[in-house]
């Protein structure tokens, strides 16, 4: 049975309200993918923030006019499912991964806001470090100068300690003798 008119258009809202908060949006066809499959797509999308969407075409259309993901549009032919999330690497990495063990999943098109990429430029998203990754490193080396100005400042109250330890052990000899 069909949407009616009012639920196409809240459909429509819904996703446009969805894309409005996204980095990236990746298009991936399953044709000949079962639902154990699909299921098992969604639950590793859901841990890692991705929202995923199999929606009809005309309406995938109409919720991306007025987007930054406009130029998506063009792309958008037979049986899609849409990966839509605020991490760009985390959507083109879950869609990537699973198209690598199933090759039902075809990668076809993604948009970052205002980039239109083609399946290889999503592939290439897939393979850097995702945002938690980049946020650790950048601590690392943020924190990597203070430690080390730290251990300098800790140095030498060391030594002085250390000094004055060989001073009195050179005087003990000296005294019992």
């Amino acid at each position: 049975m069909g949407l009616n008119r009012e639920e196409k258009a809240a459909m429509v809202a819904d996703v446009s309200a969805a894309m409005a908060g996204a980095q990236a949006i990746v298009v991936a066809e399953y044709r000949g993918l079962g639902v154990e499959a699909i299921t098992a797509l969604r639950k590793q999308a859901r841990s890692q923030g991705v929202n995923l969407r199999v929606l009809k075409n005309t309406l995938a259309r109409r919720a991306v006019v007025g987007t930054p993901f406009e130029s998506l549009a063009d792309k958008l032919v037979g049986p899609l499912i849409y990966g839509i999330s605020a991490d760009p690497v985390a959507c083109a990495k879950v869609l990537n991964e699973f198209a690598k063990s199933n090759d039902k999943l075809v990668l076809k098109a993604g948009a970052m806001p205002n980039e239109p990429l083609d399946a290889a430029a999503v592939k290439a998203l897939a393979s850097l470090p995702s945002r938690d990754e980049l946020l650790a490193r950048l601590m690392g080396t943020m924190q990597a100068p203070v430690a080390q100005f730290v251990r300098t400042l800790n140095e030498v109250p060391g030594r002085f300690v250390r000094t004055l330890a060989a001073v009195r052990d050179a005087k003990e000899p000296a005294a019992a003798g």
